[in-house]
């Protein structure tokens, strides 16, 4: 994930020149930590204990509203970045990496 995140986000910078390297960056930023830390944490607690797998992803959704809501918050109100190229790294990099997290469980719970 992370390789394909700072990869991709060169990639981006270098065709869009250093204009917009500041919100690409920090749009990758949170949803490449917040699933990385999640995906950690669900293959850890599924390999101990996987009834306790529900619970931390429950206590991981709500946590990481507050924190992408406050992280969102932040970038656009005191950093001031440009809400757009923010706004589209962001989601793309939260849609991509929620989706390679997606396809690790199903890997991880089909025994792979």
């Amino acid at each position: 994930m992370a390789m394909g995140s700072v990869g991709s986000a060169g990639l981006v910078i270098g065709a869009g020149g250093r204009l917009m390297a500041m919100e690409v960056t920090l749009g990758m930023l949170a949803p490449l930590v917040a699933a990385a830390v999640s995906w950690v944490l669900t293959e850890r607690t599924y390999r101990q204990d996987p009834a306790r797998l529900t619970g931390l992803m429950m206590t991981g959704f709500a946590a990481k509203m507050v924190f992408f809501g406050a992280y969102v918050a932040v970038m656009l109100k005191v950093v001031g970045l440009r809400p757009v190229p923010f706004v589209v790294s962001f989601t793309s990099y939260f849609i991509a990496l929620y989706a390679a997290e997606a396809l690790l469980m199903r890997r991880l719970f089909a025994g792979g």
